[in-house]
């Protein structure tokens, strides 16, 4: 190696060092590991599903375990959410018969447009906490239409 490639490499090195490091990444948003605990009136909502709503990227979903404790995924398991602020919607229901749905959290949480929960992810967190409300309400069933209905997973 002449000392003019050396002086070459000398230059090239630190900056291919500093793509190594800061890695090639996959192509996809930037995403950080994003886990936290849902409650209703001050207790663990017990099971359901939250998503995360980005303008303008793919959605972060989570499981809600029995402690209310969820952990986000947007491509690949566990891989978080992109960073930013945004909407968030909860779904959380259990089947009580083949004509009938107990709904744990209220309606308008199963919509990120109406569920007014806003979240701010700056970067990595297992500690983001939703509080959800009855504001009165509690648990209701709702009656699913079967008879004469082709569909009886059909909401009335």
């Amino acid at each position: 190696m002449t000392a003019f490639h050396i002086r070459r490499f000398r230059f090239v090195w630190p900056a291919l060092l500093a793509a190594l490091l800061s890695g090639c990444g996959d192509g996809r948003p930037r995403r950080v590991p994003v886990a936290g605990q849902i409650r209703i009136d001050g207790k663990p909502l017990t099971k359901g599903f939250i998503r995360v709503v980005p303008e303008r990227s793919r959605a972060a979903t989570g499981a809600i375990d029995q402690d209310g404790r969820f952990r986000l995924t947007t491509f690949e398991p566990n891989d978080g959410c992109v960073t930013g602020t945004h909407r968030a919607e909860v779904v959380a229901y259990e089947t009580v018969s083949l004509s009938a749905i107990r709904w744990l959290v209220p309606a308008k949480y199963q919509k990120a447009d109406t569920s007014e929960i806003i979240v701010t992810i700056d970067g990595p967190t297992d500690e983001l906490l939703i509080e959800l409300t009855w504001a009165g309400g509690q648990p209701y069933i709702e009656r699913l239409e079967t008879a004469g209905d082709s569909d009886p997973n059909k909401l009335q």
